[in-house]
């Protein structure tokens, strides 16, 4: 199956989701509103689990291009890092799943998932990585700081330099998702993220 057909079927999952419980999500349902067979859908993602964690694959994996985005969106450092700020509050207010992965908060609305792997026999190399370890809050937040870091790294920076950044980084993302639980004042959380970590030197030379 191509792609976009994959991501047709992921999104008639989550535009279920937003309806009714899983619990209450059938694969009949999602195969339906595809215009698929249910068989289709089962030769895809082998279960409704399977279908589950493809789903919450995709949406962590798009939390994460956002922040990519969010990350070349600006050339100065802060308002890179305010930016990251930005998007993920957002993403987590309006994606219940991808609120889920970031805070390991998963409500009985939501898939009841392990994040370990699942054995998989999948020809489908997309389920076979969907199979495997689902990130975990910690997993996310060293990601995105990951991405933070590199993005923002001065060459010829001091290893000194080079931590303090990390944890700049870091901070930020973790203030984030601090406002997207308990909404920021006014400014948001960018203005935040600012104002915490305005006097972080190494990443101000960024």
């Amino acid at each position: 199956m191509m792609p976009a057909a994959r991501d047709s079927l992921l999104d008639a999952a989550y535009m279920a989701l937003t309806r009714r419980p899983w619990s209450g999500v059938r694969m009949v349902d999602v195969a339906a509103v595809a215009g698929v067979s249910r068989q289709t859908l089962y030769n895809e993602f082998g279960s409704k689990e399977g279908l589950a964690r493809a789903l919450v694959r995709r949406e962590a994996d798009a939390y994460l291009a956002g922040v990519d985005r969010a990350l070349a969106s600006h050339v100065e450092p802060w308002e890179r890092l305010a930016a990251v700020a930005e998007w993920t509050v957002a993403a987590v207010r309006g994606n219940a799943l991808v609120r889920a992965v970031l805070t390991g908060c998963w409500s009985e609305r939501l898939p009841s998932l392990r994040l370990s792997a699942v054995p998989s026999s999948s020809a489908v190399a997309a389920q076979r990585r969907a199979d495997g370890p689902l990130p975990s809050p910690t997993d996310v937040v060293g990601l995105v700081r990951d991405r933070a870091v590199a993005a923002l790294t001065v060459p010829g920076s001091s290893g000194a330099e080079a931590l303090e950044l990390a944890r700049a980084c870091e901070v930020a993302v973790r203030l984030a998702l601090s406002c997207a639980v308990v909404p920021a004042g006014k400014g948001g959380a960018g203005e935040l993220v600012r104002e915490a970590l305005g006097s972080v030197v190494s990443v101000s030379r960024a």
